[in-house]
């Protein structure tokens, strides 16, 4: 029985003790050994745009190579069509830009937002993405329909003075949210707020609902979205005939029934090894290749012929106008160039993934192990209403603890994104009083991943300093969990 009333009780008592968490949060790292040198040099991921991970030896000596020799960028982009074509087939192609939001960016006003050029008035469009995590990138470039989700990214990235001038939104473009069925949106946190979650998705009730959606707005209707992940934590959980997330195949359906792209959004995902756009079905598939990719900071654009013809030609890598098959020149979108040593450490991250996509795999099968077997360490008490899945496509370990609020108990405390951005999110907050680099934790999620301090040049795992940061990460758990009168 908790001790508190209302849920909100639960978030001020966490705020008035935050500093003695933090506190007992620093003496418990020290206790677990992370000191030193270790200090600010481990982490439980990355994948965070904050702090990237650290480049293995063959990506770092690619770049390196190539940065004093002269060769045209174009070299290097057909190299990176060849190989994602060697793997997907020759009816998909590729081009690499300078982030993962370049990638959505270029996307939405190529492929969805309506035509400037021509007389008369010009006209909206929208297109339909599921409302879900991280809405605020592949959910911001229309203005957001119905006006009841207007303010849903005014605390997150997309705030009115993180816009500049114009903001990211496409000219004439809508945004409708639509609910996953089975989704929930109940409120948690310092900075209290509906807090997404997708554990329990029905994906064929879903699709159904999407379709009764397109219907109403098929003379506006311009395109799907939604995320390219693959656990029930991000509502992707059910799978398909062909292993991919049933959800994503039916949102694919539903683009080709209205002869519309769908765009996913896989940031923290990777190629070859991850999902399969030829089984989701998406028009455009978006990486974000420093992530969980080993790249340096670039994003990757893999699609079917028929967008990336568009795609490209916004680019301008797509050949010059008198007459060529490839190019790396001015365009609408130069200023998303990636740079050739991008490209040079973009193509050699790819290539380990795809010919030697063991490292990668072996690594996250041992930090699978390192965590399960921490998680045991937990108190009986606090293990109730887990659940933890590994994740290929995103080379990830994803704790999902909303089960612990079921039948309308209290259970471990929940923050939000919000939070995160506000700098109230204790969980995160602890990890880095810790001396850690944290991962994303809020909504109940949380994904773990190698990159930080865990991983050697080759990319093998580090047993040590995976095993210290796991540990680290359930202490402040439990440390917050004490606080909540839970232990």
């Amino acid at each position: 029985m908790s001790k508190f009333q209302f849920k909100y009780q639960l978030y001020k008592h966490l705020q008035a003790n935050a500093g003695a968490i933090y506190a007992e949060a620093r003496k418990a790292a020290e206790e677990i050994g992370i000191t030193g040198d270790l200090r600010n040099n481990i982490g439980l991921t990355g994948a965070v745009s904050g702090c990237h991970g650290l480049l293995g030896r063959e990506v770092e000596d690619a770049m390196h190579d190539v940065a004093r020799k002269v060769l045209p960028s174009a070299v290097l982009d057909e190299k990176i069509r060849d190989i994602v074509k060697e793997y997907y087939g020759d009816d998909y192609d590729a081009a690499l830009i300078n982030t993962c939001e370049a990638g959505l960016n270029v996307a939405y006003d190529v492929l969805c937002m309506p035509p400037t050029l021509g007389r008369g008035d010009p006209y909206r469009g929208r297109y339909i993405a599921p409302y879900e995590r991280h809405m605020h990138h592949q959910g911001a470039y229309g203005r957001p329909f119905p006006p009841r989700y207007k303010e849903v990214n005014a605390e997150r990235g997309e705030a009115a003075g993180e816009y500049g001038v114009q903001g990211k939104r496409a000219f004439n473009l809508d945004t409708i949210y639509v609910k996953p069925v089975g989704a929930t949106y109940d409120c948690h946190g310092i900075k209290y707020n509906p807090i997404p979650s997708f554990m329990h998705v029905d994906a064929a009730q879903t699709i159904a609902r999407f379709g009764e959606v397109a219907s109403r707005h098929m003379d506006t209707l311009v395109g799907f979205a939604s995320l390219g992940y693959d656990t029930p934590g991000y509502g992707y959980g059910e799978k398909a005939a062909n292993g991919a997330p049933a959800l994503q195949v039916g949102l694919s359906e539903l683009a080709a029934q209205y002869d519309v792209p769908y765009i996913v959004d896989n940031a923290w995902g990777v190629p070859f090894v991850g999902a399969d756009i030829r089984k989701m079905g998406a028009d455009v598939v978006i990486y974000s290749m420093d992530k969980a990719s080993g790249a340096p900071t670039c994003g990757l654009m893999i699609g079917k012929e028929e967008s990336m013809v568009l795609i490209r030609r916004a680019l301008g890598i797509h050949g010059a106008r008198y007459g060529t098959l490839s190019s790396h020149g001015k365009a609408a979108y130069v200023g998303f160039d990636p740079g050739k040593e991008a490209l040079a450490g973009a193509l050699a991250a790819m290539r380990i993934l795809k010919e030697r996509p063991h490292i990668s795999l072996d690594a996250l099968e041992g930090l699978y192990r390192i965590t399960l077997e921490e998680f045991e360490l937990l108190p009986a008490s606090l293990k109730k209403g887990w659940s933890i899945f590994k994740s290929s496509n995103c080379l990830a370990v994803e704790l999902n603890y909303v089960d612990s609020w079921a039948n309308g108990e209290f259970g471990l405390p929940i923050f939000s994104i919000e939070d995160m951005y506000a700098g109230s999110h204790i969980l995160q907050n602890c990890m880095s009083q810790m001396g850690m680099i944290p991962t994303i934790a809020y909504d109940a999620n949380i994904l773990v991943s190698n990159g930080v301090g865990n991983v050697d040049e080759e990319g093998r795992l580090m047993e040590g300093p995976t095993r210290m940061a796991v540990k680290a990460m359930f202490k402040a758990i439990e440390i917050i969990a004490r606080t909540a009168g839970m232990l």
